[in-house]
């Protein structure tokens, strides 16, 4: 058995040594530990994409937390499916060791896959869930804005195309105070200063429109 250690962050400014010490910890070799600096919109990174080769039946891979494997949880739900029951490894997420761990599902035998299924089913309905709930507050934070009489400037050009979608998305909900502007942040991959600037400049664009 080869344990293996994955880390991700979502681009090349941000630390990824939280999540090394947390692997560290469990005494994964540094030549079995694969990190990738890059969007967890799809599995097309190149670190994952080699761990996903080397890995083979009886093997073991850690991560820290769920969405460092990825943000789409249907495609997530697929790809744990595939490293547990066609390559016969294991996962184990260090956030929530107690659930997220594939050991104990395969203990259980036939029993343990009809678990193993409900909890992957009971992960999709809280990711659609959630889905959901993100689209309902978008919604009430353009309502919130509109009833306000505020006009919503245009996001300066430094932005990427996928940086506008979720300026577009979550600066609503941030004005509504419904996402905290660390999260706004994150989301976006930027500091701290540059994402006031930024929001300095989206709002006197906004105002000088009026």
């Amino acid at each position: 058995m080869t344990v293996f250690g994955y880390v991700r962050v979502s681009s090349k400014d941000q630390n990824e040594g939280r999540q090394l010490d947390k692997i560290n910890a469990k005494g994964v070799a540094e030549r079995n530990l694969y990190v990738d600096k890059a969007s967890g919109k799809d599995f097309n990174r190149p670190e994952y994409t080699v761990l996903r080769r080397a890995l083979q039946e009886g093997d073991l891979v850690y991560i820290d937390a769920l969405d460092r494997l990825g943000r789409n949880y249907d495609a997530v739900i697929a790809e744990w499916r595939y490293i547990t029951r066609e390559i016969g490894a294991d996962i184990i997420v260090l956030e929530n060791e107690a659930l997220f761990d594939s050991r104990k599902f395969r203990e259980m035998g036939d029993m343990g896959k009809l678990m193993e299924d409900q909890f992957l089913s009971l992960l999709a309905y809280v990711a659609e869930q959630e889905r959901k709930n993100i689209r309902q507050r978008q919604r009430e934070g353009i309502d919130r804005e509109k009833k306000a009489g505020k006009h919503l400037g245009r996001p300066v050009e430094e932005l990427t195309d996928a940086q506008r979608k979720v300026w577009a998305d979550v600066y609503p909900r941030w004005k509504a105070d419904q996402v905290k502007a660390v999260e706004f942040m994150r989301l976006l991959d930027v500091k701290k200063t540059k994402f006031y600037r930024l929001v300095k400049q989206y709002e006197e664009k906004g105002a000088a429109a009026k």
